[in-house]
């Protein structure tokens, strides 16, 4: 089928709508079948409620299936269920799931999760972090500060010394571009 300009096909489980999207007001009787969720909708009708929580937003998803993941973390302490029933209750006051007909999934960033954004680095300053770069190099290291650009590290790192035989602890404090890593998460030992 050819496709013309201002001819709209609109997928849902329920639905197959063929509109002209110029033609339709918009509040019009076809407007119900055409509202299609974007991100940018869904972050916009979130912010004030993830903000009121005292949260920051870290990744917003929407798959093909209209799967949408929400995934949250705390300026200061940790993500408990009262956060993501909060942001559960608004995504669920702005969008009818039985008319946008979406799965939803409101979650913290978890400490398995690489951090994606800038301030989840910042929360993290003077921890333990675990960066692994490109090229396949791994260390564990004192996240000693964040910017869009760069990461420092302060670690120690067992180096062959000129004239000894052993190898030595020798501590690092280095700033590596973020271009150079593939990720960095939580550090969790074990004892």
């Amino acid at each position: 089928m050819a496709e013309e300009p201002g001819l709209n096909l609109v997928f849902s489980k329920k639905v197959r709508t063929f509109a002209n999207v110029n033609e339709i007001e918009d509040d019009g009787p076809l407007s119900f079948f055409i509202r299609v969720m974007t991100k940018e909708q869904i972050i916009q009708t979130i912010g004030p409620a993830v903000q009121q929580r005292g949260c920051f937003l870290v990744e917003v998803t929407v798959s093909t299936a209209n799967d949408i993941e929400i995934v949250i973390e705390k300026e200061d302490g940790i993500v408990d269920w009262d956060d993501c029933a909060a942001i559960d209750k608004v995504m669920h006051e702005a969008f009818d799931q039985d008319v946008e007909d979406y799965a939803l999934t409101v979650s913290s960033a978890g400490l398995d999760r690489p951090f994606k954004v800038l301030r989840q680095f910042q929360k993290a300053i003077g921890t333990q972090v675990d960066v692994k770069f490109k090229g396949g190099k791994r260390i564990v290291a004192t996240l000693t500060s964040a910017d869009e650009k760069a990461i420092g590290l302060k670690y120690t790192a067992l180096e062959a010394v000129e004239g000894k035989k052993k190898k030595e602890k020798v501590e690092h404090e280095d700033v590596c571009p973020l271009s150079e890593i593939n990720s960095v998460t939580p550090y969790i030992e074990f004892k």
